[in-house]
């Protein structure tokens, strides 16, 4: 999706309901469009922060300027990629509020490390919450809702008192979800999609793009398009065993040449998932139908 034209509310606070504000961090690349959205929860007396974006100075003193007065009850993040949650340490400084949310990334060490440099190693929570736990403040509840797949450790947050839930990246508002191994995984992503659609949520606030007003239509779109990528990766093994990288030009066509590589590890999770169900299999860099 093209980027809108500019200019775009970097810095300034827009408030799409009344218990839900945001700031647009001053972080716009081909892998986060327009930038990282923060969004702060609750009345003017207590509040939650949840993205707090990255470690960018003019965007800290926006948030602190949006939250003003009322209490930062919690910092919560959605998962730990650096534009995310480096914020979260300086802002917990600032305030003293805790850090809640999402969990470390656990690193696998027999199997290699799961981490690698676009994710935060800064953070470091002072809760974590589990499936269907909650934070709450006057006048709001957020529940987590574990939905891994973009990475390990993702966490959406429901807002009960209105329906909207903040979806960081698992669902965006101008392009579908990187998932990138070994971190993220195709399986537990069409899982986690499967999990939102099961759910009445009213609205999508997601960490990149516009609002999402008809979410179960979306996600419903998201789940036909990876298994229409599913069965495309398929169908081009079938003619040919291939490595990944003949198949993304196939697959992508028009591709900013900078997204080459996320289409590529998104191929791989595909690749992986296919592999894990006995579907596909490989020698070397080579993959074929099984």
């Amino acid at each position: 999706m093209a980027m809108p034209p500019k200019p775009w509310p970097t810095g300034l606070v827009e408030q799409p309901e009344p218990l839900v504000r945001r700031v647009l961090a001053p972080n716009p690349s081909p892998y986060t469009y327009t930038g990282t959205q923060t969004y702060i929860v609750g009345a003017e007396n207590e509040v939650a922060v949840i993205d707090p974006g990255p470690n960018e100075p003019a965007h800290l003193d926006s948030l602190i300027a949006a939250i003003g007065e009322a209490k930062l009850t919690a910092i919560m993040c959605t998962h730990t990629h650096r534009d995310h949650s480096p914020a979260a340490k300086p802002l917990a400084e600032l305030t003293g509020a805790p850090v809640v949310g999402c969990a470390p990334l656990v690193l696998d060490v027999e199997g290699g490390p799961r981490s690698d440099e676009a994710f935060d190693d800064t953070y470091e929570p002072d809760r974590v919450l589990e499936d269907g736990e909650q934070m709450t403040g006057r006048g709001w509840t957020l529940t987590a809702v574990h939905t891994p797949g973009h990475t390990s450790n993702h966490l959406c947050f429901a807002l009960e008192e209105s329906g909207a839930l903040f979806t960081g990246d698992h669902v965006m508002g101008w392009s579908t979800s990187v998932v990138i191994p070994p971190d993220g995984d195709m399986g537990d992503y069409m899982k986690s999609l499967d999990k939102l659609y099961a759910r009445e949520d009213t609205v999508y606030y997601a960490a990149h793009g516009a609002p999402i007003e008809k979410p179960r239509q979306l996600v419903r779109g998201m789940i036909g398009h990876r298994r229409q990528r599913e069965n495309q990766i398929l169908r081009l093994l079938g003619e040919e065993p291939s490595a990944i990288e003949g198949l993304v030009p196939q697959m992508y066509k028009n591709l900013d040449p900078r997204l080459t590589g996320a289409a590529g590890m998104s191929v791989k999770a595909h690749l992986i998932d296919l592999e894990r169900r006995g579907i596909v299999s490989r020698s070397g860099n080579i993959w074929q139908t099984a």
